[in-house]
């Protein structure tokens, strides 16, 4: 079976879990957030989400299982891969480059500037289309 660690856990919002139903339940995963759909293998690439999940049939044989569902009833994906050590810890300082170019300022420190405002026109420039109807 997947271990804990590994794969990707998608969350539906309530509306999708509501309208999928009892088709849904089989594959969902209760957590402490919500439940889940944990997966191995994930493709966002479309109108439809595909998730790989692996399982065993009855008689012990190892399965991969497709789950497509629409991207618009996904809540959050989350990975839920252990590839190391993350975390906080102690940094080495790292000694400046000779010759290197001095950090350049953010777009966000220059000063904004109010809209430009447009003057409405008080003429309608479009000329209505009228046409007469043949005789009857």
């Amino acid at each position: 079976m997947l271990d804990e660690t590994q794969g990707y856990a998608v969350f539906l919002y309530p509306q999708a879990l509501e309208v999928l139903g009892t088709a849904i339940r089989p594959y969902l995963q209760d957590g402490p957030h919500g439940p889940h759909v944990m997966c191995s293998a994930i493709d966002t690439g479309g109108a439809l989400i595909e998730m790989t999940l692996e399982g065993r049939t009855a008689e012990g044989h190892a399965i991969a299982v497709e789950l497509m569902i629409p991207s618009a009833m996904v809540r959050m994906i989350v990975s839920a891969r252990s590839d190391g050590v993350f975390g906080f810890g102690p940094r080495v300082a790292v000694e400046p480059v000779a010759g290197a170019l001095p950090p350049a300022p953010l777009a966000s420190a220059h000063p904004v500037q109010t809209p430009v405002e447009f003057v409405q026109p008080k003429v309608d420039m479009v000329v209505p289309a009228v046409a007469k109807l043949p005789p009857e």
